[in-house]
């Protein structure tokens, strides 16, 4: 069996193991690694699950989605009373600054601007409004405020990845450029790529990531 191949019924597997007999609506292509989701779901938290459920599955280098969102009619609702709702549900979320965030809603689909102090207040708001019914989509367009210099930046990831019982610390290099991070080296599995990465984004004013760590199992099957 090829590598593609077993990639893509593992990911049919994920998808099954999460969603049941609803992953039928989604359509799995692998080539090289790089995992495509296609089909139609009636929600758009599902599109979202799917891909991440993809994500997870051992091999995969990348995750496109093309799965269109499709509202049933007892889902579909107008772009004021989604704003409205979504305007409330950031107010009553203790983890979202107040009065940071914007909102609008074009044809079901959320745009949220404005600015936030942490990588999680980001998270939190998207988190937020994703499962509200009757959203076809989510622009996550918040920007997070730099809080330190790139040194400080710098020296407290460093310190993070060090204090992490899971990563080789020494495998990994991090440069910072304001508030950029890029991250460099070799690890021995994907959990500890991903946990980071995870560590990057936890660090104060860090608006971007990039993770160019190279997992040494996949790079001795290639």
């Amino acid at each position: 069996m090829s590598r593609d191949l077993e990639i893509r019924n593992d990911v049919e597997r994920e998808l099954y193991y999460n969603f049941g007999p609803a992953a039928a609506g989604v359509g799995v292509a692998v080539e090289d690694g790089i995992v495509t989701l296609s089909g139609v779901v009636e929600m758009f938290s599902q599109k979202q699950n799917a891909l991440h459920a993809a994500e997870r599955v051992t091999h995969v280098r990348a995750v496109a989605s093309e799965i269109q969102v499709r509202l049933s009619r007892e889902q579909q609702r107008g772009d004021p009373d989604l704003a409205r709702t979504a305007a409330n549900v950031l107010s009553w979320n203790s983890l979202v600054p107040a009065g940071r965030i914007r909102i609008s809603v074009e044809n079901g689909w959320i745009a949220l601007e404005g600015t936030v102090d942490w990588r999680y207040q980001k998270d939190a708001a998207a988190d937020a409004v994703v499962n509200l019914m009757g959203v076809k989509g989510v622009n996550d367009r918040l920007r997070v405020n730099p809080a330190l210099n790139s040194e400080s930046i710098k020296e407290e990831i460093d310190a993070a990845l060090k204090r992490s019982a899971t990563i080789d610390d020494r495998n990994i290099l991090v440069d910072v450029d304001n508030d950029k991070v890029v991250l460099h080296g070799e690890v021995g599995s994907l959990p500890e790529r991903e946990e980071a990465e995870r560590i990057a984004w936890a660090a104060p004013g860090v608006a971007d990531v990039a993770n160019h760590i190279m997992v040494s199992a996949l790079v001795a099957a290639d």
